[in-house]
């Protein structure tokens, strides 16, 4: 692996960022480069391959106080979000073209019957482990923080009656598409859960990159305005990670939240996200 992988820019991102919360603003760039037992010039070039902003100002986006800033400048109320055109029709979400739900029959069924396809890739936030149907991608998780066999079983368990065939060739151009796509020109999806998972899924796939929502936003856009547990659990539940954007829900009060791969994996894909949309 040369040092130019997105999944080695990640782990110095993911080793900085604990450094980054025990040092708090006051860090310096030699302070941090120091701490990571690299030179100044070599942490900040890396930083810039990886999110292509200075290490300083990515440091402003990892504080806790970002998600609270997101919440207040670019929160997004998913029904007023649609109104005005930030997402609709075709494009429920800017990296999409289609995407496919599983029948509630067919769930229940418990992938029987479901080839689905798997593979290892690298990806800007660690180790991913993708799988997919001939209909699109219906899975990614990100190991760096819980390990890859963990990761691996995570998603195996979703659709226990499923065959898995190994097959990262198949599953490669929408990989590359998924982490390197213009708009309107991303991967397929295929949604694999139960009707009410795939609501809550649909009302994240309307949330604009950039942006961030809340669970109770997502309760009321779904038609269960009450139902904001149910919510966090389906959003807790999301199969595939970073495409659809779960990591933009948010407590009420700018909080995090959970997040299933971890939440410094959350924190750096909302960093990674607030750099490339000039936030």
């Amino acid at each position: 692996m040369t040092d130019r992988s997105p999944a080695y820019h990640y782990a110095v991102i993911a080793r900085a960022l604990k450094i980054i919360d025990a040092g708090g603003p006051g860090l310096t760039l030699e302070g941090l480069a120091g701490r990571m037992g690299m030179s100044p010039a070599h942490f900040q070039r890396t930083f810039s391959q990886w999110v292509g902003v200075s290490p300083k100002r990515y440091q402003q986006y990892l504080t806790l106080d970002h998600a609270r800033r997101l919440l207040a400048e670019r929160h997004t109320t998913l029904d007023t979000a649609h109104a005005v055109g930030l997402s609709g029709g075709g494009r429920l979400h800017d990296l999409f073209l289609t995407w496919e739900a599983m029948s509630p029959g067919d769930y229940a069924r418990a992938g029987a019957g479901l080839m689905i396809y798997w593979g290892w890739f690298e990806s800007p936030f660690g180790p991913a482990i993708v799988m997919g149907t001939d209909k699109g991608l219906c899975g990614m998780g990100f190991a760096a923080e819980m390990g890859e066999t963990a990761a691996m079983e995570d998603l195996l368990r979703r659709w226990p009656k499923a065959e898995f065939v190994a097959d990262p060739m198949r599953l490669r151009p929408w990989v590359l598409r998924a982490f390197g796509a213009e708009p309107d020109q991303g991967p397929p999806l295929y949604l694999i859960g139960a009707p009410f998972q795939i609501k809550v899924w649909e009302a994240l796939l309307r949330i604009p990159t950039g942006h961030v929502t809340t669970y109770s936003d997502i309760a009321t856009a779904i038609g269960h305005p009450g139902a904001m547990r149910a919510v966090g659990s389906a959003v807790g539940r999301n199969p595939i990670s970073f495409l659809i954007p779960c990591h933009r829900a948010l407590r009420r009060d700018g909080g995090l939240g959970g997040y299933h791969w971890g939440l410094p994996a959350k924190r750096a894909i909302l960093a990674w996200e607030a750099a490339r949309t000039g936030m």
